[in-house]
């Protein structure tokens, strides 16, 4: 157990949980989006992980519910959640402010 010592006492510090594996079958074919009439070279990116693009492909195209997604992707509920409210922040800014989209490629 690793201990820090500060002036008002001993704080514990317990080690992180490795990540879970997830499960994704989402192989995109177009990895990235750009918005139209924007010059590439102003443009800015918003980098969005396979597992986002997994979550939001399962809620929001195969139009399961949270409890079946997550079970496909072998996560917890929580988990999926965080997921796709992050991809859904991601895509929406993206969105908004003119980004251009790229699903990462982390195999």
């Amino acid at each position: 157990m690793d201990l820090t010592r500060f002036s008002f006492g001993y704080i514990f510090i317990t080690p992180m949980r490795p990540p879970c594996k997830k499960t994704v079958k989402f192989d995109p074919k177009y990895k990235r989006f750009l918005p139209e009439g924007c010059p590439k070279a102003k443009l800015d990116s918003i980098q969005i992980s396979r597992e986002e693009a997994e979550a939001l492909r399962l809620k929001d195209v195969e139009d399961l519910d949270q409890t079946q997604a997550a079970g496909k992707m072998g996560i917890s509920q929580s988990t999926f959640q965080r997921l796709l409210s992050s991809g859904h922040k991601k895509v929406a800014q993206a969105l908004i402010l003119g980004k251009e989209i790229c699903i990462e490629n982390n195999n």
